[in-house]
């Protein structure tokens, strides 16, 4: 038996469809129906965290088990737990999209821990109301990917949503990868997410959009008291928290802006209904890593063609999701200046915070844009690998003949380590150095702030990929591995130093491993 206390608040507070089941429907007056996941018809066990686990106060014998795997492929309802989707709209790539809500996913229940309250949610466990014409599963390939990536970005110190387990269903599932027609079937699986709350801006915005003022105010008053408790300070809840609670999903918001550029992460679908109120990574759909510093990249095939979620337009889009967030909770202010003004100091948040990390990637205490500047234009004018570039960088030193020799394996193109662009490249490191050394930075100093600030290992998409092709042959020693790898990603680890490698050229232009769609 599992030792899960489960304490229901979402459910049990808040207004659900009176309707339960996953019959497609639009709602009102109501923030989630209750929907059975479906029933696996071979569930198997993948891999679970430890760690994940162990905060739910789980053993491994219980993680081992049969029933474990039951509970968490959706196959038995243990209990206490009240299954449930949620209700929410959203702007996807800049337009209003109306009712959209978790059509892949179903919330088990909130448990109870020694550190609060914890939400289990299976992805992948089949139809909601709100799925659209979709059959809610998920397959293999991109529950793998999003498993190890919630995973991976909490060791690189990323907030995010964890992953409890990945289970294969033992069923196929139809899915057109590429767009082109031409759908085969794939593994089922279902992946168990974990959160404290999975509540989206675009939850706000559609109890604005169907103008319940009132549900609106309940359900802004329910999320402070439950995820935002010390703005709550006595039981009247007004205006003043109202913007406090908004004002600190901004700035918890810049910051994560701030930590997705610092490790070159890319969302790739920044929809309003896929950022979290928390300030937490959520949703990982077609996301990718810059191998090559391209500001330009975005890893969704779906936007390749206006590229509004590339890299380096993330933190104009979390502003321009947090003004949709601004206007669903106008009804609540009456007055827009004062969200207006939480609006121009994320922007300034965002910079201040970015000039830090960006003096720190470089070893340095103080921001200097000129250096920087021109740092990022040369890093953008060649193929060149951001990870290894800056872990490189960390081992140069003021003594060295020819520091360019500790950058030259971030370069793509050999070419780009002779001639003009290995002097420009040269020139820059020196005046690097020379800054280093105005700031009082001795190399001992620098390497260390450099190597907490920039990871060595980080998920390429050709490292997921890989394992995804051995995990569909029913060989999921790759995922051990790689996780054990992600869980130290600021560690040199020279054991595994096949794992830090570029981008290989047969992963250049591979599905997988370059571009993705939101095929799942």
């Amino acid at each position: 038996m599992f030792n899960l206390t489960f304490d229901n608040q979402f459910t049990a507070a808040l207004p659900g469809d009176p309707e339960s089941g996953p019959r497609q429907r639009q709602i009102s007056h109501a923030l989630f129906a209750r929907v059975m996941p479906k029933p696996a018809a071979q569930p198997q066990m993948v891999h679970y965290s430890q760690e994940v686990a162990e905060s739910l106060g789980l053993s491994t014998a219980q993680c081992r088990s049969d029933e474990f795997v039951q509970a968490f492929s959706g196959t038995r309802i243990l209990s206490g737990m009240d299954p449930h989707a949620t209700c929410y709209g959203g702007h996807q790539f800049g337009n209003w999209a109306g009712q959209l809500g978790d059509g892949r996913a179903i919330n088990l229940g909130e448990v109870n821990t020694p550190d609060g309250h914890l939400m289990l949610q299976l992805k992948g466990a089949g139809p909601t109301p709100f799925s659209r014409g979709a059959d809610g599963l998920a397959v293999l390939r991109s529950s793998l990917r999003e498993y190890l990536c919630s995973e991976a970005m909490h060791h690189l110190g990323i907030p995010t949503t964890r992953a409890l387990s990945l289970i294969v269903t033992g069923e196929d599932v139809m899915r057109d990868i590429l767009y082109d027609g031409h759908p085969a079937p794939e593994p089922g699986a279902v992946v168990c997410r974990v959160s404290s709350s999975f509540v989206r801006f675009g939850h706000f915005q559609m109890l604005a959009a169907r103008q319940e003022k009132d549900l609106l105010q309940r359900f802004t008053d329910f999320v402070i008291r439950r995820e935002f408790p010390h703005i709550a300070s006595d039981s009247s809840l007004g205006k003043d928290q109202y913007l406090t609670f908004f004002d600190e999903v901004c700035q918890r918001t810049a910051e994560l802006m701030v930590h997705w550029m610092r490790v070159g992460f890319v969302h790739g679908v920044m929809n309003t209904d896929n950022l979290s109120i928390l300030g937490e990574t959520i949703d990982y759909g077609p996301y990718g890593w810059l191998d090559d510093f391209d500001p330009e990249w975005t890893p969704n095939t779906t936007d390749a063609s206006n590229r509004r979620y590339r890299y380096s337009q993330q933190p104009a889009i979390a502003q321009w999701n947090l003004m949709q967030l601004a206007n669903a909770l106008l009804p609540l202010m009456e007055d827009p200046s004062p969200l207006e003004a939480a609006l121009t100091e994320f922007a300034e948040s965002y910079q201040r915070h970015w000039q830090t990390m960006m003096a720190a990637k470089l070893g340095l205490e103080h921001y200097n844009e000129l250096l920087n500047n021109r740092l990022l234009a040369l890093l953008s004018d060649c193929e060149i690998d951001m990870t290894l570039f800056y872990r490189g960088l960390s081992k140069v030193t003021i003594k060295d003949n020819d520091a360019f020799t500790h950058l030259a394996s971030a370069y793509y193109d050999p070419a780009d380590i002779r001639g003009q662009a290995k002097e420009d490249m040269s020139h820059w490191v020196r005046d690097y150095l020379d800054e280093a050394t105005r700031q009082q930075q001795d190399d001992q100093a620098r390497q260390q702030l450099m190597n907490k600030t920039n990871p060595k290992y980080v998920l390429r998409n050709y490292l997921a990929q890989l394992a995804i092709d051995d995990a569909e042959g029913g060989d999921y020693k790759k995922v051990d591995t790689l996780l054990e790898v992600l869980r130290r990603p600021y560690e040199e680890q020279p054991e595994n130093d096949e794992y830090a490698q570029k981008r290989p050229e047969w992963a250049r232009n591979r599905a997988g491993c370059s571009m993705l769609s939101c095929s799942s």
